[in-house]
């Protein structure tokens, strides 16, 4: 992985840093590899954010409905 780095400050609650520099100890990273991967992992989830047009249909069947059985029973009253 050669990629250019940069230098960058950043300001955080003190409690954020502390817990970022125990989580990077307790999993065997510095916190700059933490940070990386984090963003890394936003990147990859925006690249594979769903469409809008899914986003705009997604909640429009109600979660009690059985999505499967409610197309099985379609098919069956289309095909008798």
């Amino acid at each position: 992985m050669n990629t250019e780095t940069t230098k960058l400050t950043i300001r955080l609650p003190r409690r954020d840093v502390e817990f970022a520099k125990a989580y990077a100890k307790a999993h065997g990273l510095t916190v700059t590899e933490v940070i990386d991967r984090y963003l890394r992992r936003m990147r990859a989830l925006e690249e594979n954010a769903p469409s809008p047009e899914l986003e705009f249909i997604t909640g429009l069947v109600p979660a009690e409905v059985d999505a499967e059985a409610a197309h099985r029973d379609y098919l069956d009253r289309k095909h008798r």
